[in-house]
């Protein structure tokens, strides 16, 4: 388990986000969409359109990590805003982003 340095802000982009994007295109959108940079140490959380994947981008210091996770049924839930980007004051599991907490397509 790889655990975030104390003062690391969890950012989600607002929106959906094309998930063919790696490395670069998720930093671009992190730079021009987000207004924010990259190499902050911060996460980024990007949602596909149908919204069962989800890519984070983060800075270790020596690189950037990139983290995909794909549901084979339901959806993350998401913010409703279409534009800009939400701060998460909560740990993922309190926020509805758990891998274990989705809605079910059925």
């Amino acid at each position: 388990m790889i655990g975030l340095p104390a003062g690391t802000r969890i950012w989600i982009a607002a929106g959906f986000t094309d998930m063919r994007c790696g490395f670069n295109g998720l930093a671009a959108k992190v730079e021009s969409a987000l207004l924010d940079d990259p190499f902050s140490g911060h996460v980024f959380a990007f949602r596909g359109r149908r919204g069962n994947v989800i890519k984070l981008l983060w800075s270790s210091g020596d690189g950037l990590c990139m983290f995909a996770k794909r549901l084979e049924h339901g959806r993350f839930i998401w913010p409703q805003a279409t534009d800009g980007k939400v701060h998460l004051s909560l740990p993922f599991r309190s926020a509805g982003l758990s891998t274990k907490s989705y809605r079910s397509r059925f």
